[in-house]
């Protein structure tokens, strides 16, 4: 038969090697030396000296955070984007909180087509952050670029209101943050309130005059003037901020909108780069002298590139 060993036997003895301010004990569990074997478990004290040098510092318990504290959400205004919007601030808080309960919210890479002409006309997007270029494809493979939508714009409001197919292409040219409207949920909404109707009304006559306006600068501007132009309206004007007189464009996407070619856009750029007047980056163009290009916007004279 085999000797029955208690588990009280094989249990470490725990010696008190350390005292703390608050009068508590540390104990060190220490297993016996070989010199210890026959030995009393209280015999093994001075023994255990061997086993862990003295605390110099009073050690300071750990104590786990409670499960009972809870980490408060964090509240989400949903209708932030509303109010900050330019085109939806105007309207009452009640139109805004209506406008909220069945606007969603789009986000869109850099290059990624948002809706092709001919698609389904759905619904109205507006701009948070990024820009979007609306163009037209030619039967040669080429693009017209119409405009760049910039953040706090609007875009396909046409097909909002009478819901026919897209009339172009709109491409993220950023990474995008969109707001979505669907034409189900707005009209019903917008037959009950005239002011909003008249708001609409407003932003499709500035379409119509920013085409016209297109028009005349093609057939009577010169080249320069309309890059010039063109240029002060992608980078806010005279009006905005030194560090954002800057544009996320090509310059196949510049010449679309101007109607030049790229050959003739890039000799331009690279002529006023060399009197300081722009800055050529990668996948881009700064604005440093605004006067000079406001200038030559405004005269619509030709320059001799040199």
């Amino acid at each position: 038969m085999k000797p029955h060993i208690s588990r009280n036997s094989l249990r470490q003895p725990r010696v008190a090697r350390n005292s703390l301010s608050n009068d508590a004990t540390i104990f060190h569990d220490c297993l016996p030396a070989p010199g210890n074997a026959g030995r009393a478990p209280h015999e093994w004290e001075l023994a255990s000296s061997q086993c862990a040098p003295d605390l110099e510092a009073e050690v300071t318990p750990i104590v786990p955070p409670s499960r009972d504290t809870k980490t408060l959400p964090r509240s989400i205004d949903k209708l932030a984007p509303l109010r900050n919007h330019p085109l939806f601030r105007e309207f009452p808080p009640a139109v805004i909180e209506h406008f909220g309960t069945y606007m969603t919210r789009r986000s869109v890479r850099r290059g990624a087509t948002i809706f092709a002409k001919g698609d389904p006309g759905t619904g109205l997007m507006a701009v948070l952050w990024g820009s979007v270029k609306i163009s037209v494809p030619t039967t040669e493979g080429h693009e017209a670029v119409l405009n760049i939508i910039n953040p706090g714009e609007v875009f396909g409001e046409m097909a909002l209101l009478d819901g026919r197919p897209r009339s172009a292409d709109a491409v993220a040219m950023d990474d995008c943050e969109l707001m979505v409207i669907d034409r189900r949920d707005f009209i019903p909404f917008l037959r009950g309130e005239p002011d909003i109707a008249l708001k609409f009304i407003e932003i499709l006559c500035a379409r119509i005059r920013r085409t016209s306006e297109q028009v005349e600068d093609v057939m009577y501007l010169s080249f320069p003037g309309r890059l010039a132009k063109t240029l002060l309206q992608l980078t806010g004007g005279v009006d905005a901020a030194v560090a954002h007189r800057n544009v996320r464009i090509t310059q196949r996407e510049l010449s679309s909108i101007i109607g030049m070619s790229r050959e003739s856009t890039n000799k331009q750029l690279r002529a006023w780069e060399d009197r300081k007047w722009v800055r050529l980056q990668r996948g881009g163009i700064a604005v440093l002298d605004v006067n000079a290009l406001t200038k030559l916007a405004a005269e619509g004279l030709e320059s001799i590139v040199a």
